[in-house]
């Protein structure tokens, strides 16, 4: 077959470059690349998660224990064993402090090696952790206080009234918040004193908090949900839906994550809309998360693993 000339061969030329103008991409750019979500082993029924600064430290319910990783590549430094029924966990840069849920106690284990270093009695079946720079903070389900206690040496030095059945609890830089499953309310106590500031109408059994610098984010367990309370004044910003019960929370100086354990998802959030901007699909039962400077953590409590979602770069 010949090749075609003249006005058919400039007809073909002219279609292959305006082919070309409309599907060309530009030297510069690139496809995006997907993210990456690799899974660890950990112990049974892992729960909440803390990081020291290098590590993630995973609570493991059912064992009475807690696993540390490396954040680099997962791998397994270490599991140390608590008190029964460890759940929620903190770090104070140095030290790792964990609430055993089934005893009255919390521990204290060295971040760097695991050692246990102390037992601090506090009131029965306690919840969730906070650090305010000198103190821990940990609500006692069902004697529905918040007790506050030196983190040096455990000296307890008060417990203050909130709402019913606390759990989760979280420092704003000034005051203390705490989320009252059984009250549907968050209290804010301001933290040099532990007066009441005010007590926040939310959603149906609020669970965990995070705070991101302007607002605290709470989870509404019942209510499919999470509510936006702006720190200073208490005022709600709004509720936003994300899917059958939501567990854990994190800020990642840009966005909210939220674990949504029904449906073994985590989802990214804009701070400023509660517009879910991007969800992923993990593993069994997420809750815990933690941000670790570069990637999202997640505990996975049915497939004992936990998740680590990395953004790559375009």
């Amino acid at each position: 077959m010949n090749a075609p000339t003249g006005p058919i061969r400039f007809l073909l030329s002219a279609i292959l470059v305006v082919g070309s103008t409309l599907f060309a991409v530009p030297a510069t750019a690139q496809l995006d690349k997907p993210d990456l979500i690799q899974s660890f082993p950990v112990g049974h029924t892992p729960t909440f998660l803390a990081f020291d600064g290098a590590n993630i430290w995973a609570t493991n319910f059912s064992d009475n224990t807690v696993t540390k990783l490396r954040t680099s590549d997962g791998g397994n430094l270490g599991t140390f064993a608590v008190g029964l029924g460890p759940q929620w966990i903190v770090t104070d840069g140095t030290n790792i402090y964990v609430s055993n849920t089934r005893t009255c106690s919390v521990t204290k284990l060295r971040a760097s090696d695991g050692t246990f270093l102390a037992t601090f009695d506090v009131y029965c079946n306690p919840e969730g952790l906070a650090w305010d720079g000198a103190n821990i903070w940990v609500p006692s389900f069902n004697n529905n206080i918040v007790s506050k206690m030196r983190g040096s040496d455990g000296a307890f030095l008060g417990a203050f009234a909130v709402g019913v059945h606390p759990l989760g609890v979280a420092f704003d830089g000034a005051n203390i918040w705490v989320a009252n499953s059984g009250s549907n309310t968050l209290t804010k106590l301001r933290a040099s004193d532990g007066s009441l500031v005010g007590t926040i109408p939310v959603g149906l059994y609020p669970y965990s908090l995070a705070f991101d610098g302007v607002k605290m984010w709470v989870t509404n367990n019942d209510d499919n949900s999470v509510t936006a309370v702006r720190a200073r004044d208490a005022k709600i910003l709004g509720t936003f839906p994300v899917g059958r019960s939501p567990y854990g929370l994190a800020f990642d100086g840009a966005n909210v994550w939220v674990s949504v354990s029904d449906i073994d998802r985590v989802k990214k959030l804009s701070p400023d809309h509660g517009i879910i901007l991007h969800s992923y699909l993990v593993e069994d039962e997420p809750q815990g998360i933690i941000f670790d400077g570069t990637s999202i953590w997640v505990a996975n409590s049915q497939s004992n693993t936990v998740s680590k979602i990395t953004r790559r770069a375009p």
